[in-house]
């Protein structure tokens, strides 16, 4: 037990993360499955950085959110799948506190920059299709790396509200998490006290910091669509397509398994599952997106095949 009880309370100096310490004989094999997958997500973000920085073909604004975007997935994989491979080498993790709070910061804050940089992509391939004649002077240099710096910006301030009230909370003297990281759900169920303020913070900053960039991202798709099928010709219509299939193709997987997650009745009975569904947004998703923007985008596989060359 951590930290100097009070009655049925304490100052929780220490996290258990129990991960994934039920499956046994597994473990062993998970832990290499999911670091090919680590080392995957990292080297593919990483090749993606290197060819939109080295081809000056793809110094356009919808590459230069891209190399964010691979930026954003390093950080993000890099916060989660660290910890979720030393809780399959062990039966259980023990953590301080602070750091888990701090994982659950850059977490929050990750999630949040992600959505904010798919709503300005989706804007861009809006800008790029609907109004065309605009694109040049709208998506110039200083625009970009201002929609990027607000992106960033936004995302670093979104949980920092939500933090404050986390660490005001009274935890009881159990200090076990029956996950492979620091979420939010996990960690409010250590406390004794009343939620109410942190479930209304976190509300709020959800509806602005993940619905909001989620119905830009929609309102952006819906005139797309619209603009693409009112085009005369089908070669214009494909080629429309072909400029946001990728990204539309993440906005899809990633917003898809958040919603199953989050949507998914958090009940006791269903904590095993809910586990491995959490592995979709952290683990999976991540390590498919340079795979969709490299297959599935012609661009950057001339500039790698130069690259390689």
């Amino acid at each position: 037990m951590a930290g100097n009880e009070e009655g049925n309370t304490t100052q929780i100096s220490e996290i258990i993360l129990l991960g994934f310490g039920d499956l046994h004989g597994l473990q062993f094999l998970l832990f290499w499955i999911f670091l090919v997958i680590y080392v995957m997500t990292l080297t593919g973000n990483i090749v993606i950085l290197i060819v939109v920085s080295a081809d000056h073909s793809l110094h356009t604004p919808m590459y230069f959110f891209l190399g964010h975007f691979s930026l954003l997935e390093i950080g993000y994989t890099s916060t989660i799948e660290p910890m979720l491979l030393r809780t399959l080498l062990s039966a259980h993790v023990t953590i301080s506190f602070p750091a888990c709070a701090c994982q659950f910061y850059f977490f929050a804050f990750q999630v949040a920059t992600e959505c904010f940089f798919l709503a300005v992509m989706s804007y861009d391939r809006y800008i790029a299709i609907c109004n065309p004649l605009h694109y040049d002077s709208i998506m110039d240099h200083w625009g970009c790396l201002q929609l990027a710096g607000a992106s960033w910006m936004a995302g670093f301030l979104a949980p920092i509200l939500l933090m404050v009230f986390i660490f005001r909370l009274t935890f009881c003297s159990v200090n076990v998490i029956d996950h492979f990281f620091c979420d939010l759900k996990p960690i409010m169920k250590l406390t004794c006290t009343n939620t109410q303020a942190v479930e209304m913070t976190s509300f709020i900053c959800t509806s602005l910091f993940a619905l909001g960039p989620f119905l830009l991202t929609l309102a952006s798709y819906t005139c797309i669509v619209t603009t693409i099928l009112r085009a005369p010709s089908a070669t214009g219509k494909q080629r429309a397509f072909s400029t946001c299939s990728s990204h539309l193709t993440v906005v899809s997987l990633y917003y898809g398994t958040l919603g199953i997650v989050y949507g998914f009745p958090s009940r006791p009975q269903y904590k095993d599952l809910l586990k491995l569904l959490s592995l979709l947004y952290t683990v999976l998703t991540p390590a498919l997106n340079p795979i969709i923007y490299t297959l599935r985008n012609k661009d950057v596989k001339v500039a790698l095949r130069k690259l390689v060359k």
